[in-house]
């Protein structure tokens, strides 16, 4: 499965994901984008979400940008 992900680090609060109507999601991470700290949160929070073992999430692009697509 292939999702598009609008990341938000930094948010306050809680880690969420939030569907948007258009299929991809916003991921509100209430860590900071520093040393992968954002990404290792996103892809526990997707592993969460889904119900998988976080192993299996990886970022197919958009390593360093906002936007990214996630595959599992």
């Amino acid at each position: 499965m292939r999702i598009a992900v609008r990341v938000k680090p930094g948010t306050k609060g809680a880690s969420r994901l939030e569907r948007q109507e258009d299929g991809s999601y916003v991921a509100f991470l209430h860590a900071r984008a520093h040393d992968g700290e954002a990404n290792r949160a996103l892809l526990e929070l997707v592993a969460r979400e889904f119900k998988i073992a976080k192993t299996q999430v990886t970022i197919k692009s958009g390593a360093k940008a906002r936007g990214k697509v996630l595959e599992w």
